[in-house]
């Protein structure tokens, strides 16, 4: 049966999506075996052996990651401006780097999560359900 290996055990070592999200845990077994570099997915848990490439994330968390948090970037360069003055290489020092700190961490546990949530509520594509003739 094709993506049998994406359905979920309803066993008890499998982790929370909470907890899956944080530390990069497979949604199936609980080992850290979620990610191969610091945002890039592994294509398959070296643990129970569960194949992570069926799973699509896609870039909706980068979208929204990037305006909440550039939202909150500039309520605080806003406020930092109107409340101390400083020149604009304060505002580069500090910005930018909390800018992409917050997107590439928020990233890595939005992007686990949803993983996780896949596995566990067995998402697929949606498909066209043809009427009975």
């Amino acid at each position: 049966m094709p993506g049998a290996s994406a359905a979920p055990d309803q066993s008890p070592s499998s982790p929370a999506p909470l907890q899956a999200a944080l530390h990069g845990l497979c949604p199936r077994c609980g080992a850290r075996t979620l990610y191969v570099g610091w945002i890039k997915f592994a294509d398959r848990c070296t643990n129970c052996g569960l194949d992570l490439t069926t799973f699509n994330v896609g870039d909706g968390p980068a979208a929204f990651l990037t305006l909440i948090i550039g939202a909150i970037v500039m309520i605080g360069a806003v406020t930092l401006t109107l409340t101390l003055a400083p020149p604009i290489w304060v505002h580069l020092l500090i910005w930018t780097p909390l800018t992409a700190i917050g997107v590439v961490g928020a990233l890595r546990i939005s992007k686990g999560g949803l993983i996780s949530l896949e596995y566990r509520n067995r998402a697929s594509e949606g498909r066209i359900k043809k009427p009975d003739a």
